[in-house]
């Protein structure tokens, strides 16, 4: 490779890594807005005899997270992605 290209290549990483940032930060904030909903719902279940943990509704979520996924990521890697996110999700009323 020349330095040409060396050069083309280290601009192409820098763009891509600030859009991961950008990108980052989107998920950062849509990661608080869905704890802001999972809240709410956790304070409405008691109303209506839910207990707070519903495997079935879980099941539901990887469902529907295979439905919209259109890759490069395999149903598996969200699953687990998304089983730390409702664990965390979980712990939130502990706090």
């Amino acid at each position: 490779m020349t330095t040409s290209d060396d050069n083309n290549a280290t601009e192409q990483i820098s763009l891509h890594r600030s859009r991961i940032d950008e990108i980052d930060c989107q998920i950062v904030q849509l990661l608080n807005e869905r704890a802001v909903h999972a809240l709410a719902i956790r304070e409405l279940k008691p109303q209506v005899q839910l207990g707070l943990y519903d495997p079935k509704r879980e099941e539901e979520i990887f469902i529907n997270l295979s439905k919209c996924n259109t890759g490069p990521l395999y149903a598996e890697n969200l699953r687990e992605i998304y089983e730390a996110i409702l664990h965390v999700m979980k712990e939130l009323r502990d706090r």
